[in-house]
């Protein structure tokens, strides 16, 4: 007993095939899915043309198998439940692919949050400098004008003990 091909389908839709010699499984595959949908039936066995079809439904996944001995029924049996289609694993790269991203965003987040704090302390900065620069200024105005009246009274004391 060879199983010659066989294929995991979601519904209708084959998601994974494999055939070990050439022949045109597609056509009595696809109608022993439509059949076995219409059951509904957990196992099913079909002949179709020169070989067995062996058919597993767990969950809406239809296991399939062909086999080219109708004798035969625990080995298909045996390779189907060994068939695996596993959820699991498409659901943890999608799981790790959206980790990943949450992982990006918040890296993302934090350098704009530091961002936005460094920008704070130079506006504080600028802030800062700007106002020393117009009280320096202010000073140096100050002064002038304190100079200004310092040398008159000078000069005016000069001019009063001169007369």
């Amino acid at each position: 007993m060879t199983i010659t091909y066989s294929c995991i389908a979601n519904g209708r839709a084959v998601l994974a095939e494999l055939a070990l010699a050439g022949g045109s499984y597609q056509e009595a595959a696809a109608t022993v899915l439509k059949l076995v949908l219409l059951r509904a039936e957990p196992k099913t066995i079909m002949q179709m043309g020169s070989f067995v079809y062996h058919t597993l439904f767990i969950d809406g996944i239809t296991y399939l198998c062909a086999t080219d001995n109708a004798l035969d029924t625990i080995t298909p049996s045996a390779f189907l439940k060994n068939m695996k289609y596993n959820k699991n694993q498409d659901d943890s790269s999608i799981s790790t692919l959206r980790s990943q991203v949450t992982d990006v965003k918040k890296i993302m987040s934090q350098n704009i949050d530091e961002i936005l704090e460094s920008e704070k302390r130079l506006n504080i900065f600028t802030d800062r400098t700007n106002d020393l620069q117009t009280t320096a200024k202010e000073s140096q105005k100050t002064r002038k004008i304190l100079r200004r009246r310092i040398w008159w009274k000078h000069f005016r004391k000069i001019i009063i003990l001169t007369v």
